[in-house]
């Protein structure tokens, strides 16, 4: 079967693609509230016009209290009301040319739904919580263009890490494709409040961070190989104060190299004061004040866990990210959805999955989905959701062979793959929930929190995959190519001559009655007369 996958998104007309447009992005973390605005076009590179940021405490809230005050709330509705007035100024208007997200201080507050319907009803933007896949997802857009300006970090093993204040971004390339990707509740403004919150004794703060901070490292260290060590960079506002702080130089890629032992010593210094006389000697406001110490010493942790005598410090920030994606319309391109499939293998290839099985089953849903696109009407991004869920579909057997249909979905739901949101790893876990057994329920676990369309969504793939299973019932993928046909009100299947289909056309007997129901279409297995070429 092919292993090539093609993802695009809609059509978009030829007016809209040929002109360069002004867009904005907006970024709600947890100590500042950030903007840059750009232009961006088709077969030019990103031009950011303008960038802005206003310190705004909302993680000092959510990390203390667990919730954004009121007066917070009203802080962050000021700078966006003169975000928007910026926007107006640059004549942004209109769907999809301002893209909003907040990140772990606004998605972990218990009020967080009344803070995003204050924010819409004072500003009209309407906010993204980021959770932790999408973060990942905008930092791997940020990262690819160091790739491509300096070959030797595509060829080797690179680690990009950045140290917020609510959460540490870890993403691992292995020869240019994401190898690990994982969020840690671990950010230098969370460890500050947090052991605030408990009055932690002054004296004793140092080492209770470095221990939170250690288990964190630890952790990380068990899924980064250090034979021979990664190149490290690092990406966050705190550690360019650093590399500014030591006289670091910039090459063409935006990276500056520091010295470990010489950062270290930096860190030390900063530790080793006040946030006040941090604020006073290094010319910070005190929301950065804050911060530094305990971001920094974050790095130098990673930096000495994996024995490096030096880190990069990248320029590249998540605003970055997301004007990258808003440049390619939000499309799952060919090398983002390859990264999707290769953590998905890596997940099965750990719980000692049938790798031949899934594969083939994986390879023929996407020649299905392909051959099906007038009738299932699924945009791009839903093939490799599918591949995902028929890749794994028979993960659960790594718990056990009784409804292992049921552990599939819950392994698939919590395995932390790169590129999928919550959202989207539930889809595929539910896609490949309903592999056999039971049509979906309006009352099955995850099923019943989706809206209409995704529960419709989710059963056209589920229909799709059980017909890609059935054809390697013998588990020995001993069916070549399939050529698919729509014709006279039926699907058929015709594969290169085989000496017995008898046991896949049992199977899709067995299998085929959810197609029919949803696609309103009989499935049919014949051999491929002579002249037909297989494949779609």
């Amino acid at each position: 079967m092919p292993r090539e996958t093609v993802v695009s998104s809609k059509t978009r007309s030829s007016e809209e693609d040929s002109s360069p447009q002004v867009v904005a992005v907006i970024d709600i973390g947890a100590t500042a509230v950030r903007m840059a605005i750009a232009e961006i076009g088709p077969d030019r590179p990103v031009r950011t016009l303008e960038t802005l940021t206003q310190a705004v405490n909302l993680g000092k809230d959510t990390f203390s209290r667990g919730a954004i005050e009121p007066a917070t709330t009203e802080d962050c509705v000021r700078v966006l009301q003169r975000y928007r007035q910026k926007l107006d100024e640059y004549g942004i208007r209109g769907r999809g040319r301002v893209h909003v997200v907040a990140t772990s201080a606004v998605r972990e507050a218990s009020n967080r739904f009344a803070f995003l319907n204050r924010i819409y009803v004072a500003t009209g933007f309407q906010v993204e919580p980021f959770d932790e896949a999408a973060v990942n997802r905008v930092t791997f857009w940020g990262v690819r263009p160091l790739f491509r300006i300096r070959p030797e970090l595509a060829a080797a093993r690179t680690l990009i890490v950045e140290v917020g204040g609510g959460s540490t971004e870890v993403l691992l390339f292995d020869r240019g494709d994401v190898a690990f990707a994982h969020t840690y509740r671990l950010g230098s403004l969370r460890l500050r409040k947090t052991l605030e919150t408990y009055h932690a004794p002054l004296g004793k703060i140092r080492r209770i961070m470095e221990s939170q901070i250690q288990r964190a490292v630890d952790h990380l260290l068990r899924h980064v190989p250090r034979d021979p060590p990664p190149t490290l960079i690092t990406l966050g506002s705190d550690v360019r104060f650093a590399a500014k702080r030591l006289g670091a130089n910039w090459d063409a890629a935006g990276l500056a190299c520091l010295p470990c032992d010489r950062f270290a010593e930096l860190t030390e210094q900063i530790m080793g004061r006040s946030v006040e006389e941090v604020a006073h000697e290094y010319h910070l406001v005190f929301p950065e004040a804050e911060v530094v110490g305990p971001t920094l010493l974050c790095y130098t942790r990673i930096a000495r866990g994996l024995a490096l005598d030096q880190l990069q410090v990248s320029s590249i920030n998540l605003r970055d990210g997301l004007i990258k994606e808003m440049a390619l319309h939000h499309a799952w391109t060919d090398d983002f959805v390859q990264q999707i499939i290769r953590s998905a293998l890596d997940f099965g290839i750990s719980l000692g999955f049938d790798e031949a099985h899934g594969q083939y089953v994986a390879d023929v849903s996407r020649v299905l989905f392909r051959a099906l696109q007038p009738q299932h009407g699924l945009a791009g991004r839903y093939e490799a959701i599918l591949y995902v869920a028929a890749l794994l579909h028979d993960v659960g057997y790594a718990v056990s062979p009784r409804s292992h249909h049921k552990h599939s979905m819950y392994l698939i739901s919590k395995g932390d793959l790169f590129g999928l949101s919550k959202r989207d790893a539930l889809l595929a876990a539910l896609t490949a929930r309903y592999h056999r057994r039971s049509a979906p329920k309006p009352f099955h676990q995850g099923y019943a929190t989706l809206d209409w369309e995704d529960r419709t969504n989710v059963a056209k793939m589920a229909a799709i995959l059980r017909l890609a299973d059935a054809l390697d019932r013998s588990g020995s993928q001993r069916i070549g190519p399939i050529h698919c046909e729509v014709a006279d009100g039926q699907l058929m299947l015709r594969v290169p001559t085989a000496d017995d289909l008898s046991l896949e056309q049992m199977a899709l007997g067995q299998k085929s009655a959810m197609f029919t129901e949803i696609f309103g279409m009989p499935v049919l297995l014949r051999n491929a007369p002579e002249g037909i070429e297989a494949g779609t």
